[in-house]
């Protein structure tokens, strides 16, 4: 019975290895003669010359090489450098954030300073000094944080009054 068995079970597969029929071996003028696709399927059994199983060997090697330093490329990155590429993206948003507020308050600056040389222009531009002086406390030449707070000190105060009851101008005209 064991017999039988064994002719019914399926041979087992074992891996092509090409073979050199020695047998049919063409010569190297016969070779040359043969049609393209008589001569491949004739050569297809032999083994290839020693260059071109070299260079094979070289191009596997260089695959090979090509394939680790892509998958070393494709490797995805650690959460260590992860994070510390979102600090540093953070940093840089609150350098240009900061960055900005400054150019802002240079700005800010800039536009105060020129405002008040042209009402400072203005005010020493007036015919007299009484209307210098109510255009000064109409227009102040910087505004204060304080709105509209009184600005004059106790001597200002007594200059102020002086001038604005001199009935005549005689203090304020600055005509001559």
């Amino acid at each position: 019975m064991s017999e039988n068995n064994a002719d019914t079970l399926p041979p087992i597969k074992q891996k092509f290895v090409p073979k050199v029929w020695t047998h049919f071996k063409k010569s190297e003028g016969s070779l040359r003669k043969m049609a393209p696709q008589l001569k491949s399927r004739y050569q297809a059994y032999e083994e290839p010359p020693k260059e071109i199983s070299d260079a094979q060997k070289e191009v596997k090697k260089r695959l090979r090489e090509l394939k680790k330093k892509q998958t070393l490329a494709n490797m995805p990155t650690p959460q260590d450098e992860i994070q510390e590429q979102d600090k540093h993206e953070k940093l840089i948003g609150q350098l240009k954030a900061a960055e900005a507020r400054n150019r802002l308050r240079i700005m800010r600056l800039r536009y105060q300073a020129n405002r008040a040389q042209e009402v400072n222009h203005l005010i020493a531009c007036q015919p007299s000094a009484l209307k210098a002086v109510r255009l000064q406390a109409l227009v102040p030449p910087y505004q204060g944080k304080d709105g509209n707070g009184d600005n004059l000190d106790k001597l200002d105060r007594n200059r102020v009054e002086s001038l604005l009851e001199d009935p005549q101008g005689l203090l304020t005209n600055r005509i001559s």
